[in-house]
């Protein structure tokens, strides 16, 4: 008889397996949703920054000619300009006066 109080190698094994199956399916879906994340905020910094150039338009009377003109100004973006999470540069696009087209992988 055993008198000893422990775990056995197989109960220690299983338990070890178990973890390992349940982290092989957390851990893809951790990293999936921190990408997911990462878009959206870009997504939405994007329409920010629309938003305040039609913004300028209005109290100004004329489209900013580069983002530049947009960024200086305080009044538009007090906490700062926003900085894409993907770390992809926005461009402005002159003749729509909105920004370009933002590719995400």
């Amino acid at each position: 008889m055993r008198c000893g109080k422990g775990f056995t190698l197989v109960e220690l094994l299983v338990v070890v397996l178990i973890l390992g199956a349940l982290a092989a399916i957390a851990i893809p879906r951790i990293s999936q949703s921190a990408e997911t994340a990462k878009i959206n905020a870009c997504k939405t910094n994007v329409n920010l920054i629309n938003s305040q150039i039609e913004l300028y338009y209005a109290n100004s009377g004329e489209w900013p000619a580069n983002l530049n003109d947009l960024v200086k100004d305080s009044e538009y973006f007090p906490d700062g300009v926003p900085v894409c999470p993907l770390a992809i540069e926005y461009k402005y696009d002159t003749k729509t006066h909105r920004l370009g087209e933002h590719s995400h992988k």
